[in-house]
């Protein structure tokens, strides 16, 4: 099939040096950011762009240089720019196959928090309707973070009096041993990205004092047997690397009024070869499950860096040609 490229011309007039300035960044970084993540080619003179590459990412990035030069009156950042990249991709909310009511509007912290994309809209709206939901994808796809999101705004909004946020440490293993301090400071380093979503979303001041009043308690998964948590908002985090009795354990710890978001990525799976993924096999089990939710990612639902999507679509195309030589 014949990929077609095409060059389209822009112009910003009348000529405002300084919102041009803006829109391109230092060195042009900005361009450069537009270039490598669309594939395509910028050129300037002055107020006149072209742009070069296959139909669609020129008109994409034509889009994306007409939507920064309207806020270009100040500075913009990488960041935005990235942001951009990932958003211009995606059809308006309201659109066929989107939320038909709006996107879910979190009370945490950050105003301007939403999902980025129609999946992660969708994932919002799963945790708010079901007791337990799952997410499942890549990296960076904010499976996580749209999670604990969702329980500050539960915590908000006292439909819960506490938050649970659980993982397993099976990427140590025995390795555990050789570090230093109990249990809890052992597994700490693989509870940091729960912990940097709730000072992200809360502050840390009141993360710390809701923590010293038992309000939020970030726990290993082996501390989790035995208990029965009532009017919690439970997340289990990496839950690919649980075993099957694991996620059963799990999922049976949920007591009355509470809510389980589980998050993981089954192509990152650290157990040994001959154990199965509780995450995995969570998925056939519970699928007729009625009150679950089972919510997919994929790679374009990856909010991070734009190369991000890219590698993320490299390793999934490999796995693919591993999968076709050996059927």
């Amino acid at each position: 099939m014949t990929v077609r490229h095409a060059t389209k011309e822009l112009a910003f007039e009348p000529i405002d040096n300084a919102r041009l300035a803006n829109l391109c960044g230092a060195l042009d970084e900005n361009l450069r950011q537009i270039e490598t993540a669309l594939e395509v080619d910028i050129s300037r003179r002055a107020e006149h762009f072209s742009i070069s590459g296959r139909v669609a990412q020129t008109k994409l990035a034509a889009e994306l240089l007409e939507r920064f030069y309207d806020i270009a009156v100040r500075p913009i950042d990488v960041e935005e720019i990235q942001l951009g990249l990932i958003e211009v991709a995606r059809p308006p909310v309201g659109e066929a196959g989107l939320l038909e009511d709006g996107v879910p509007v979190l009370k945490t912290k950050r105003s301007d928090l939403r999902g980025r994309t129609p999946r992660q809209n969708h994932y919002l709206k799963a945790i708010q309707e079901h007791d337990i939901t799952f997410g499942i994808g890549p990296a960076g796809t904010g499976k996580t973070y749209l999670a604990v999101a969702s329980a500050v705004d539960a915590l908000e909004r006292d439909l819960v009096k506490r938050l649970v946020l659980v993982r397993p440490a099976v990427e140590a293993g025995e390795r555990l041993g050789f570090l230093p301090g109990d249990l809890v400071q052992k597994v700490d380093p693989y509870l940091r990205p729960l912990y940097d979503a709730l000072y992200d979303l809360m502050g840390f001041d009141k993360v710390t004092k809701l923590f010293e009043r038992g309000i939020i308690e970030v726990a290993p998964l082996a501390f989790m047997r035995g208990r029965t948590l009532n009017h919690a908002f439970i997340i289990l985090d990496e839950a690919q690397n649980t075993t099957p009795e694991q996620m059963k354990m799990f999922l049976t710890r949920i007591g009355f009024g509470s809510k389980a978001v589980v998050t993981g990525d089954v192509t990152q799976i650290d157990l040994a070869r001959n154990q199965k993924s509780g995450l995995v096999d969570a998925q056939t089990v519970l699928r007729e499950v009625r009150g679950i939710a089972l919510h997919y990612f994929k790679s374009d639902d990856v909010v991070r860096h734009p190369l991000v999507q890219k590698i993320v679509d490299a390793y999934e195309k490999q796995a693919r040609a591993k999968e076709g030589e050996s059927s």
